[in-house]
């Protein structure tokens, strides 16, 4: 999920009084020094901590960030030797699993009621491990279809609607994108996140593939059924056949669509403040598309925070947490300085308006679009302490399959290669 720092005017942030939720437990003592860990830049949480610190004057927030290609690691190694100074850190939602089953998550479960009612059914559940819930969704995610819609018009091609109802199919796309191509258009179409599980789940589950992990136990790889192959077929071929271009990492391809240079383009809302500021021609925003005769999904998923079993001062951390994560203006005031979607859907319905607004005319619809994909077609990555090697394992295949590998043979590649590396997980 990108992560972006993109500032964008809370302006709804005023509608909510900021307040703290009542603690779990009143007479716990609650206060002292909490520690913070994460990737993001201080600036991004200053006003959430700002906001808690004014509420609880006996607590004090302390962040620490961790640059984000360094964190996982890091983190691995201070919560393996019991570091004591990490009260709460950001959780990768698809690593919670196994940051759970390592014993290094406190159990949640009590406020479980509180977190079902304050988010969407898919940002509850990814936070639910063998049973039991182990953190609480911070920030949340979808994906959209932005397009070129003066390319569009030049190749005489109608615009897609940003209505859910008239969601547009992939096989729409390829033949839109290959007509604005014959009309002038370098490529006509391009995904953020070219190599990235994250974003290319939905194919495979639009064609019934499946997530690619299954089993009781979460431990079964399922990528070489009729679903993945075909949607991996489809991948390959707008690669191969030019609709796509190659040699353009994940994460570098936005600035083919502000310049101009692609007809359609799958990002997040992370992007529509920055197309908004530098994009000179005429934009809009349309549903992510599925496979006709498929289901729709669509991306979801972000950051959680925990408690760190091993954390000294877990009752004030826990205020900090409920605060941040169940009360709406806590989590509202964690995204005044970056824009992402808050998780709590409270939050979410104020925070929206004023992102759609950033776009102006070229975003009109986007607040309701997100809104119904969160609730209704948003599909979350699997939930398996293996999650971490399967997404290495995919990420890899990802990448040879759209320079040419064959489909077939590279998902049977994939498959061993997990396998190999959860032997060690059974």
């Amino acid at each position: 999920m990108k992560r972006s720092h993109l500032l964008l005017a809370a302006a709804a942030a005023g509608a909510l009084v900021l307040s703290g939720c009542s603690s779990a437990s009143e007479s716990a003592s609650t206060s002292g020094t909490v520690n913070l860990l994460g990737p993001e830049d201080p600036a991004t949480f200053a006003p959430v901590i700002e906001a808690f610190e004014a509420d609880h004057p006996d607590i004090t927030i302390e962040y620490t960030q961790v640059p984000f290609d360094q964190y996982s690691n890091t983190l691995q190694q201070r919560l393996g030797a019991e570091d004591d100074s990490i009260d709460v850190y950001a959780v990768d939602q698809p690593n919670l699993s196994q940051l759970a089953a390592q014993g290094f998550l406190e159990d949640l479960s009590d406020l479980e009621d509180e977190a079902r009612a304050a988010t969407s059914a898919a940002q509850f559940d990814i936070n639910v491990y063998d049973g039991r819930m182990w953190a609480l969704s911070i920030w949340n995610s979808t994906q959209m279809l932005f397009f070129n819609r003066d390319a569009l018009a030049a190749a005489g091609v109608e615009a897609p609607s940003v209505a859910p109802a008239e969601r547009w199919t992939w096989e729409q796309i390829v033949d839109a994108g290959r007509a604005t191509q014959d009309a002038g258009m370098e490529y006509g179409l391009l995904f953020e996140q070219v190599e990235a599980y994250y974003q290319l789940q939905p194919l495979a589950e639009s064609l019934g593939g499946g997530s690619g992990i299954t089993g009781d136990e979460m431990l079964t790889v399922d990528v070489t059924d009729d679903g993945w192959q075909e949607a991996m077929d489809w991948y390959a071929d707008t690669f191969e056949s030019g609709l796509s271009p190659r040699g353009v990492g994940g994460f570098q391809t936005s600035p083919v669509f502000m310049d101009g240079d692609v007809t359609f383009f799958v990002g997040g809302p992370w992007d529509v403040g920055r197309f908004a500021s530098d994009v000179d021609f005429d934009w809009g925003v349309a549903p992510m598309p599925y496979f006709e005769g498929g289901e729709v999904a669509t991306p979801t998923g972000s950051w959680s925070w925990g408690i760190n079993t091993a954390s000294k001062n877990a009752d004030a951390a826990r205020k900090f947490l409920e605060f941040a994560a169940l009360d709406a203006a806590g989590n509202l005031a964690t995204t005044e300085a970056t824009t992402i979607i808050p998780a709590n859907s409270e939050a979410a319905a104020e925070y929206l308006p004023g992102l759609e607004a950033l776009g102006g005319e070229h975003t009109v619809g986007v607040a309701d679009l997100v809104t119904y994909e969160v609730e209704n077609t948003a599909v979350a990555r699997p939930v398996s302490v293996g999650y971490v090697q399967f997404e290495s394992a995919m990420n890899r295949a990802f990448a040879d399959i759209r320079n040419g590998s064959p489909v077939a043979s590279r998902l049977d590649q994939a498959t061993t290669q997990i396998e190999d590396a959860w032997s060690k997980l059974r």
